[in-house]
């Protein structure tokens, strides 16, 4: 028996309730693992909404560090103790422990913090596959990233950096632009200016040649505005709400742009990839080259406070619920 944040229909952060759950013994190829500290992130919000449909009753979020309490048959190369990270797209990880499928478990190294861990899978996984798949960021690229000081736009302005291209971030504030560009943003602009101008002026004319957007409907416009002829706009986010229908011509009239709407599921449902992901990323940390900032931190029962603050745009960084 464990605690655990559970959902009996969707709505705003009031249906989230704090309640006894069972917790099995692990089945063959899984582990139970005791939660040290649980990722927050927007996706849970879409699960919570139900814009991302799941079967009700359920938990909500997909990523979490911790500790290995109990191993089930057939599993190789994790036993008790172990200290591990998961990303699971089946939510559940708002809880005390959780059984998990072994393929999606992650040993930490010595010195990774299992909080920092918590923190990072999903936006770091999320900004690996933006950054090496959806589209292969390379020395010289100009690249525009809405929400630069979030989870998600802290860890890609870093990573930006670190492979030669320059960085262009927005924000909502003046606080969130210092953050930005002590995080690899070369230039930040603020959300309530011209931003497509803005990064024309910055770009000589030119424009980006990627813009990656997690805000959704509010940016659409101003984020191919910003795009360079024959550049590409990947929308991986919906933070603002749904990017509204709009007409193919709009792409072709600003200079046969790119479209594509990434989606995490297609990227990071292969664990081979996800283990891939995580010894990049982890590398990358190990030698500073990305910091990760924990901005906020809740305890799990206050996981509903958490989701508020994370939908009002008052979260800088990572967030995570600590059990």
């Amino acid at each position: 028996m464990c605690k655990a944040i559970r959902i009996y229909q969707t709505g705003g952060p009031e249906v989230l309730r704090w309640e006894d759950v069972e917790v099995p013994a692990p089945g063959p190829g899984q582990v139970l693992v005791r939660h040290s500290a649980i990722g927050v992130n927007y996706a849970d919000v879409y699960y919570r909404q139900g814009l991302y449909p799941m079967p009700l009753p359920g938990g909500l979020g997909t990523e979490a560090a911790g500790v290995v309490e109990a191993v089930g048959k057939q599993v190789k190369g994790l036993k008790k103790g172990d200290r591990v990270a998961y990303l699971y797209l089946t939510p559940g990880a708002y809880s005390e422990q959780r059984i998990v499928p072994a393929a999606n478990v992650i040993k930490l190294p010595a010195g990774l913090k299992e909080e920092t861990a918590a923190s990072m899978i999903v936006k770091g996984f999320t900004t690996y596959y933006l950054l090496r798949r959806t589209y292969k960021v390379k020395k010289g690229d100009w690249v525009l990233i809405q929400a630069a000081a979030g989870g998600v736009g802290l860890i890609m302005s870093q990573w930006v950096k670190y492979l030669g291209a320059t960085a262009i971030g927005v924000v909502s504030t003046a606080a969130k632009a210092k953050l930005a560009k002590k995080n690899g943003c070369a230039f930040v602009i603020l959300s309530n200016e011209d931003i497509a101008a803005r990064v024309k002026a910055i770009t000589k004319g030119k424009g980006v040649d990627v813009v990656y957007d997690g805000v959704g409907k509010d940016t659409l416009f101003a984020s191919l505005d910003s795009l360079k002829p024959l550049g590409l706009m990947v929308s991986f986010g919906n933070a603002s709400g749904l990017v509204p229908p709009f007409a193919p011509m709009e792409l072709a009239t600003r200079g046969s742009l790119y479209f594509t709407r990434a989606a995490g599921k297609d990227y990071l449902s292969d664990p081979k990839f996800c283990q891939q992901a995580a010894k990049e990323l982890f590398a990358l940390v190990k030698k500073k080259a990305i910091k990760i900032q924990v901005g906020q931190r809740y305890p799990l029962q206050d996981a509903a406070t958490a989701q508020r603050d994370l939908e009002a745009r008052k979260t800088v960084g990572s967030t995570v619920l600590i059990p």
